[in-house]
This record gives C-alpha cells, sequence and structure tokens, in this order.
C-alpha cells in the first residue's frame, strides 16, 4: 500500500502565520467536521528554469473567493494576500515544485447546521504530489467505467462551489471505479447526460473538434478546463460545450481528462471500450504537449499564467 503521508511537508500558512505542520489543526466539535462547511482549491507548482512557478494562481484563487460567497462564508483575506501566502509558503517548505492546498473552513466549538457567525479560517498547505491517477498515466493513458454514481442536480448542491462536501459524491464514484479495476469513474449529470470525472474535467474529440460538457451539467468551472479550452482554440481546433449522450464515449476518437491534480491525461478505454486505436490520440498530445510545455517553462508563457516565486521570498512569521 502506498504511504499516503510521503506528500507532507514541515510548515503551513494559517491566518497569516507560518505554523509547523503539527500545529496545524482545528477542534473535533468544528462545525466542518460535522457539516462539510469547507471550500478550497488545488494549485500546481511547476519546477521551471527559472525557479518554482505556480500555475494560473489569480484564477484558482479568486475561485476559491467565488466558494465562500456562494456559502456565505466570510473570508477575510483578499487575493493579494493569499497571492503572497501561496508563495510564502512554497518557499518556506524550499520546494522547487508542488501541490498547494488552500482551503477555508468554518471551525468553533458548536452543534447545529446553521452556519452564520461561525468562525472561519483559512490555511494554505504544500504537499509533494506525483503524477494523480498513476506514474504511467500522462504517458500510457487510463482506463475507465461510467460510473453509477451521478451529479447532483442544479437545484440541489452548486457544482460552482468547489466544496468539500461535494466531494462525498466523488468518493463514491472514486471507490465505485478502483474496486472494479478501473483507474477512474465518468460521472454523469442528474439528466443522464456527460458530466466530468469524480476530480476531473472531461474532453471528448471526434473528426477533430473538441468537445466538453456544460457548465449547467454540474460539472466544475475548471482552471485547467480554460486552459485547454485557450490552448485547443490557438492550435485552430473547434471547441464545444455541449450536452452529450453517454453513448459518445464509446465511439469518441480521442478522450482526456483534465484538471490540476490530473493535468492532461489520455483516456485509452470506457468501460473496457477501446478510445480510437486504444492509446493517447494526436490532438490529446498535442494539447498536453502545449500546456506541459508552458506549465515547466520550457515553452513561452504567452498567456501569463505563471505566478514565480522568488529565492528568499518568504515573509511569513512562524508561530
Amino acid at each position: 500500500m502506498a504511504d499516503r503521508t510521503s506528500g507532507r511537508t514541515s510548515t503551513i500558512w494559517r491566518d497569516g502565520q507560518l505554523v509547523n505542520w503539527e500545529d496545524a489543526t482545528i477542534h473535533v466539535m468544528s462545525h466542518v467536521v460535522h457539516y462539510g462547511s469547507s471550500v478550497f482549491e488545488g494549485i500546481r507548482c511547476y519546477e521551471t528554469p527559472n525557479g518554482p512557478a505556480i500555475f494560473r494562481l489569480p484564477e484558482h484563487l479568486r475561485r476559491l473567493h467565488d466558494s465562500c460567497r456562494i456559502y456565505r462564508m466570510p473570508l477575510e483575506h483578499s487575493i493579494e494576500t493569499l497571492t503572497q501566502a501561496c508563495i510564502d509558503v512554497v518557499a518556506a517548505n524550499e520546494l522547487p515544485h508542488c501541490y498547494l492546498r488552500p482551503v477555508a473552513v468554518r471551525t468553533g466549538e458548536q452543534m447545529g447546521v446553521y452556519p452564520i457567525d461561525v468562525p472561519v479560517e483559512t490555511f494554505i498547505i504544500a504537499w509533494k504530489w506525483g503524477h494523480y491517477l498513476g506514474d504511467d498515466a500522462l504517458e500510457l493513458g487510463v482506463d475507465v467505467c461510467v460510473s453509477s454514481w451521478r451529479r447532483p442536480g442544479p437545484d440541489t448542491l452548486p457544482a460552482l462551489a468547489k466544496a468539500g462536501g461535494n466531494y462525498l459524491n466523488s468518493q463514491l464514484s472514486k471507490v465505485e471505479a478502483r474496486l472494479n479495476r478501473y483507474s477512474e469513474g465518468i460521472m454523469l449529470d442528474s439528466f443522464g447526460f456527460v458530466a466530468e470525472g469524480s476530480g476531473e474535467n472531461l474532453f471528448i474529440v471526434r473528426d477533430k473538434v473538441v468537445y466538453t460538457s456544460p457548465l449547467a451539467s454540474s460539472i466544475l468551472q475548471g482552471v485547467t478546463r480554460d486552459s485547454v479550452m485557450r490552448i485547443a482554440r490557438e492550435l485552430g481546433y473547434e471547441v464545444r460545450e455541449q450536452l452529450m449522450p453517454r453513448e459518445i464515449l464509446y465511439v469518441a476518437d480521442e478522450l482526456f481528462f483534465s484538471g490540476t491534480a490530473a493535468e492532461l491525461t489520455p483516456i485509452r478505454s470506457v468501460d473496457r471500450i477501446s478510445v480510437g486505436k486504444g492509446k493517447p490520440g494526436p490532438i490529446t498530445r498535442q494539447i498536453q504537449e502545449r500546456y506541459m510545455g508552458i506549465v515547466t517553462g520550457r515553452l513561452e508563457d504567452t498567456y501569463g499564467w505563471l505566478t514565480m516565486v522568488p529565492e528568499g521570498v518568504s515573509s511569513g512569521v512562524r508561530g
């Protein structure tokens, strides 16, 4: 069994201070423990020839603020403050690359669902994390299934918020897939249309057109998803956001996941039906190479997506 603590680092940002890993704790009576009241982000910091670079940091932090707004969670830290905090965490842990997890949680010591006036605490964690769906996933692709679990309906849970409670639904899909020896599950929306993976957005290629599900299909508005769409259009491909039936997964020329953790992961089979020739396709490869080239500094960042971490920049105060 893999060591799930192997990504641990030494320092965490907690509401304006850098604290030791073991001191970043909350009480068992915290609201989030009982009612799932947290929102979070996942952000990659890449090793580049010019030092560590955080990918699309302002966009991720804006989404964190949006998630808090949807759930009426008062977040006292501005995007500018959180930007510096992310830089500080990378620098303080002396990491050439990592995964960043900003998370805002309702804490306190009380009982009851009603969340207004419950304290909100914010943390930023740096985690050493490799390829989300496996070491060979980006190169060889993965085998997936269509999950029996669906995304919630549009009037149940707000999918635009990246909230911890939403991921109970994702856990069910992920566990089902793994127990049946698939890497991941593709979830349908409440109406039976294609939505996304348990923790990734989904793209379909057919006849050189790139398709993805619309936000109305209860998907997360992915930052990497937006990056893929912009790169695909720049490369000359038509990109369509539209409702898609399950069976399009079986006749697609190419399929791939996108996400901060998953990056661009090709899909080689769905429900044991090969996608195309059963290996990553040329359009997937082209978009993947462009994306990975930008984030790792091998290609020019013409979009302004990278926030550099200067050497010795940390200004946080250790508590």
